[in-house]
């Protein structure tokens, strides 16, 4: 399909249906949480967010590497942190975890009306509401990943890194490091083993320049296990 050689209406048309198809996804996945969430040992582990969070094979590797956690995944693939304020109930409240980690917020930088303030002013009413619901939380705010745009130059994936950069990325960066500093949370950048010397997000990880496979996310676990190993 040749976006190039469609009309504007037609254009209009197929990013109507893919938003409307995406919608309807987060929507269902939200639902099966909602019923899956009766079988949680609450006090345990949560990680929480969007794509980056959600295809992080946390359970395979509890299993490869006989990892002594209880881990539960409740990210959704395209969430923005209005989205994930909206479903606090189903992907954080209903498990009462002990630990919170949490990495919301890229999809955010994408919108040409993108603004740091609003961001952090959502990403504190996300976390704001789950200190209030679950006291007692330890919340643990993950950096973004970095991107690698220079993988899919030329292809409609750039219009997406001409919002997403990494210098964007590195200033959201530094805001969720304050806010997590303001409210007492703690902020993780395990970002060293999947970032190459020019900043970017090493080629052989990732997928289209943005989500990574899954060996991208090995070093992510080698920089996470030292703090798991140090949860009360």
């Amino acid at each position: 399909m040749d976006m190039a050689k469609m009309t504007d209406e037609q254009r209009e048309f197929i990013m109507q249906f893919f938003q409307a198809n995406m919608k309807r996804e987060k929507a269902d996945k939200v639902e099966r949480f909602r019923h899956l969430n009766k079988f949680v040992k609450p006090g345990q582990i949560l990680f929480c967010g969007s794509s980056l969070m959600e295809q992080f094979p946390i359970y395979e590797f509890l299993l490869n590497f006989d990892l002594p956690y209880t881990i539960y995944n409740r990210g959704v693939g395209g969430y923005t942190t209005t989205e994930m304020y909206e479903t606090l109930d189903a992907c954080v409240y209903d498990l009462k975890p002990r630990h919170v980690f949490i990495n919301i917020g890229t999809n955010d930088l994408n919108t040409p009306d993108y603004s740091k303030e609003t961001l952090i002013a959502n990403y504190r009413r996300i976390l704001d509401g789950i200190i209030s619901h679950l006291p007692g939380v330890k919340l643990h705010l993950l950096a973004y990943y970095p991107i690698n745009e220079k993988i899919t130059e030329g292809t409609p994936m750039n219009e997406v890194f001409k919002q997403r950069t990494n210098a964007r990325i590195d200033e959201a960066n530094e805001a969720v490091a304050e806010l997590a500093a303001e409210i007492g949370a703690e902020y993780h950048d395990l970002n060293a083993g999947i970032t190459d010397a020019d900043g970017r997000l090493k080629a052989e990880y990732t997928i289209e320049g943005m989500h990574m496979y899954g060996d991208g996310y090995k070093p992510v676990l080698d920089a996470l296990l030292p703090i798991l190993r140090e949860l009360d």
